[in-house]
């Protein structure tokens, strides 16, 4: 039998010259110049999308019926066999391999891993590294077994200097020994291996063979094995010079064959012209590009255009390009795919490790429950409680949030849990997460890992949610292949790992793994440079066409210098570039219309093409050729009415409230539209969860120390010289458990300690003066007719005093000192004491802030002037103002600078806009 070698030229024309080789040599090999029956023949082709042009352009050349070969790829061909019983899961060979590595102290000292987990990429890139000399050195050990490969590694070390071998003698010894340990039976790519011998000894039908690159080591030995009992063609693309259009050849000579003297043909000026309608659009930005690419996709499309491609040499662009054409529902059918580990489903799992690992943290605790994937269809007997008490999961989580963010907890499982006490059910859920967290300690090995998240998954609700979705559900193939049932290789692989090791492993499953969405509509293809390979389309755009990526930036090559990598065969950083200016040339020469764009400026600086481009237009132009022409698509002009932005000045009467407070009223006083967005309509930011302290916790810790101090006095009365002693030791009882929460706390037990003395000698001074505490922290609701409806004033009162005449007199506490509170009371923008005499149920004589930080050592009252006067005032103020409300009046956003700057509604009146 024979092998044969057939070259096409690179050019639209390639499958019918492919079709027409290929019923030349079945009719030669059968004798039968009308044969029609190719059933006997196999045709191996690089993927099944390249069928349907090889089965078109034999049904143009031959006419009428006719029965066509058997088209398979490599793959296809090798899944029809029985699966091999001893092969390992790529994920339990690397966890094998990294089991091995974790042993080894100086290891991680050679590559400074701090810890193992740093140590799982490195077992990848050893075991890529070590596939690579498998496919490289493989064959010739299968033909020669009396070959030594090791004498093959120790010339390739010779071809580096000895400085070079002295710096790369471990790296490169670790990788040798690494290859020698993994080519056994359980070693992927020599089992696949055996099995493509397999079929080449037991063959029986004639092969053609179809690939724009030259066959791997591996394939060429089973084409050769292969050749030994039937007729095989192998059909390539023609890369030598006579074959290339002589511009190209010019522009680009590396990637022509090398070729004799005598092969070599002189090129004319009038040769040096470019038959494909090649274009470049420079553009301005990302964005700019992005718009561009979309309307040059549509404006393809309006004028018939039905098989369009977009090559993704910049992903960033071509996202883009993506969402907006989608904006104009045009699907695109993307088969670059992108990394599992990016996807809605992958963020599931991702923030379910999160919460394990941080051990029920706050913030990733809620991120966890506002997955879409997450309880919402967790187990009957464990939820049905919350899904009865809430209308939705998302008031469920939004309970415990505001729970969680009001108690200011920042995690840990006991203190999240205690915080929801006050929500049974809400306890409940989060109780489940805990329960389930719990389960993920110790050191299991991979079965046990699989099963361990399997049954969380599955407790959460998050296993049947992922089963609905299409990247959920290689999600959880994932997981189950991640190692095989136990004994299903006649051993039970029992090494341990702890959870850090379990979530970075599935944390590179999911990176390596890519996810591509169903393709219904294939008019827009969005693909790779590289597989575009031996495909038409009726026009491409390639979108990065600039020196950052095309080509594309080189992969660092860690353990193996070029020259290492040339010797022992494998691809080496020049061949990589070869090849894809070979697939740039073969994009160029099977399409009829190729758009070249890129950012010609970037970050305020010039961008220049690909060194590539420029040496095609340097070639044009030094021969005095036609330049490539430059090509905009024209953006329709949209012209837009501009409307001036003016004050916010809602009308709500049906939501004049019936409650009021004080902080509500004086929100209104700063800013009715404030009041309006947040007391109206209802609307507030959350708390922000915060590691530290704020001042309004150090407010309600000293109104608890005051409350507490001031109920010990009245119920069991102390001499003078013995009180500053009891608020001290009320005072360390309450911030010995503060701090022991958290430490941060600390400072402002400093800061109260400074003030004691001197609250006690205001409080005796006060009371020398006929006042005495009669309560502390009260809260009052009292109606307030008004002329068409009611209003509830509610609020809570620090401090009520009374003297021997009966007298009361309310006391508000404000860490501030008495400079500030004399300000507040003489601007006459605070309403709060004058609103608690209207609260009061008995009349109030006088009204104080008593300022608790000291001034000048000493701290003070700041009693309010015209205490009667200005509880009057303000009842005819929140009378005339709620009934204007009720008739719509407009609340308009006219806060003052110093309301607007911490205000949580800025964004909404958008004041800096029509200001």
């Amino acid at each position: 039998m024979s092998l044969e070698s057939i070259k096409l030229v690179p050019s639209a024309n390639f499958w019918p010259a492919a079709a027409r080789a290929l019923l030349a040599a079945c009719r030669e090999d059968s004798g039968d110049r009308g044969q029609r029956d190719f059933a006997r023949w196999r045709v191996v082709l690089p993927t099944f999308a390249h069928a349907q042009p090889l089965k078109a352009a034999i049904a143009a050349e031959l006419g009428g019926t006719f029965v066509p070969p058997q088209f398979f790829t490599l793959s296809g061909w090798l899944m029809t066999l029985p699966p091999l019983p001893n092969v390992l899961p790529a994920s339990e060979r690397l966890m094998r391999l990294y089991a091995e590595l974790r042993q080894h102290g100086w290891l991680k000292k050679l590559f400074t891993a701090r810890r193992n987990t740093d140590l799982l990429p490195l077992a990848q890139t050893l075991l890529a590294l070590s596939d690579e000399l498998t496919q490289a050195l493989l064959p010739g050990l299968h033909a020669d077994a009396a070959s030594d490969p090791e004498q093959r590694w120790q010339s390739a070390l010779e071809q580096l200097s000895p400085d070079a071998r002295k710096l790369l003698s471990d790296e490169t010894q670790l990788v040798w020994s690494i290859w020698k340990s993994q080519l056994d039976a359980d070693d992927a790519i020599a089992a696949r291996f055996a099995q493509m011998l397999q079929i080449a000894e037991s063959a029986s039908q004639p092969l053609i063979w179809i690939s724009s690159v030259a066959p791997e080591p591996l394939e060429q030995a089973f084409l050769d094995a292969y050749a030994m009992r039937q007729r095989v063609v192998t059909m390539t693309l023609d890369w030598r010079a006579q074959a290339i259009l002589p511009t190209y050849t010019m522009a680009w000579p590396e990637m022509v064959e090398v070729a004799t003297n005598e092969e070599r043909t002189d090129i004319a000026a009038s040769d040096l012209a470019l038959p494909a309608e090649m274009q470049l659009c420079a553009a301005s930005s990302v964005e700019d590009e992005a718009v561009q690419g979309a309307q040059m996709v549509i404006d393809w499309l309006r004028s018939g255009k039905t098989n369009l491609a977009i090559v993704a040499q910049d992903r960033v662009v071509a996202r883009r390009i993506r969402a907006l054409l989608e904006r104009a529902q045009i699907h695109v059918a993307d088969e670059t795919g992108w990394k599992l580990s990016t996807t809605r489903a992958a963020s599931a799992i991702a923030a379910w490790f999160d919460v394990v690992a941080a051990r029920g943290e706050t913030t990733a605790l809620l991120d966890l429950l506002k997955s879409p994937f997450v309880l919402n269809e967790a187990p009957r007997d464990l939820l049905h409680e919350a899904q009865d008490s809430v209308a939705n999961k998302s008031a469920l989580v939004m309970k415990i949030e505001l729970l969680l963010r009001r108690a200011n907890v920042l995690g840990e499982w006991r203190a999240v849990i205690n915080a929801l006490n006050a929500a049974p059910t809400e306890q409940k859920t989060v109780a489940l997460l805990a329960q389930q967290a719990a389960l993920f300690s110790g050191r299991k090995n991979l079965r046990d890992w699989i099963a361990t998240t399997t049954s969380a998954l599955d407790s959460l609700g998050i296993a049947s949610a992922l089963s609905a979705d299409s990247a959920g559900q290689q999600i959880l193939q994932l997981l189950q292949h991640i190692a095989p049932p136990a004994n299903a290789l006649g051993q039970d692989y029992a090494a341990l790992f702890s959870f850090p090791e379990w979530r970075a492993l599935v944390n590179l499953q999911l990176d390596d793994t890519s996810f591509i969405s169903a393709i219904n509509d294939r008019r827009v293809v969005m693909l790779p440079l590289n597989g575009a390979r031996l495909r038409s389309f009726d026009a491409v755009l390639m979108v990065g066409a600039d020196a950052d990526h095309l080509p594309s930036q080189p992969q660092e090559t860690l353990f193996f210098a070029n020259t290492v990598r040339r010797e022992l065969g494998l691809a080496t950083r020049e061949s990589r570039q070869r090849q894809q200016l070979r697939d740039v040339v073969e994009l160029l020469a099977m399409n009829p219309q190729v758009v070249l764009s890129w950012q010609a400026h970037k970050d305020g600086e010039p961008n220049p093409v690909s060194p590539w481009i420029q040496r095609l237009q340097l070639t044009l132009a030094r021969n005095a050729a036609p330049a490539l022409t430059e090509t905009r698509a024209e953006i329709a002009a949209q012209t837009l009415q501009a409307t001036l932005s003016i004050m916010p000045r809602p009308a709500a009467p049906q939501l004049t409230p019936s409650r009021l407070s004080a902080s509500a009223y004086n929100s209104f006083i700063q800013c009715p539209y404030q009041f309006f967005a947040r007391r109206m309509l209802g609307l507030a930011s959350l708390d922000e969860l915060s590691d530290l302290p704020e001042k309004r916790d150090y407010g309600g810790w000293l109104h608890e120390i005051l409350e507490t101090y001031h109920e010990t006095l009245r119920d069991q009365p102390r001499p003078a010289d013995q009180r500053e002693a009891l608020l001290v030791d009320i005072s360390k009882k309450l911030f010995d458990e503060v701090i022991a929460k958290n430490a941060a706390a600390l400072g402002y037990y400093s800061r109260w300690q400074k003030v004691i003395s001197a609250y006690v000698i205001w409080a005796n001074e006060h009371e020398a003066q006929g006042w005495r505490f009669v309560f502390g922290e009260q809260a009052y609701e009292k109606p307030m007719p008004l002329a068409d409806r009611d209003l509830t004033l509610h609020g809570r009162i620090d401090r009520i005093d009374e003297n021997d005449a009966g007298e009361r007199a309310v006391l508000d506490y404000k860490t501030n000192n008495q400079l500030v509170l004399n300000k507040k009371l003489k601007d006459h923008e605070d309403h709060q004491l004058a609103f608690y005499g209207l609260l009061s149920d008995r009349p109030v004589a006088a009204a104080h802030y008593v300022a608790l930080e000291t001034t000048k050592d000493k701290v003070g009252d700041v009693s309010a002037p015209d205490y009667d006067e200005a509880q009057r005032a303000l009842a005819a103020q929140i009378t005339i103002n709620v009934e204007a409300i009720a008739r719509g009046v407009g609340l308009p956003a006219n806060g003052v600078a110093s309301v607007c700057q911490y205000c949580d509604v800025r964004g909404l009146c958008r004041k800096g806009a029509w200001e």
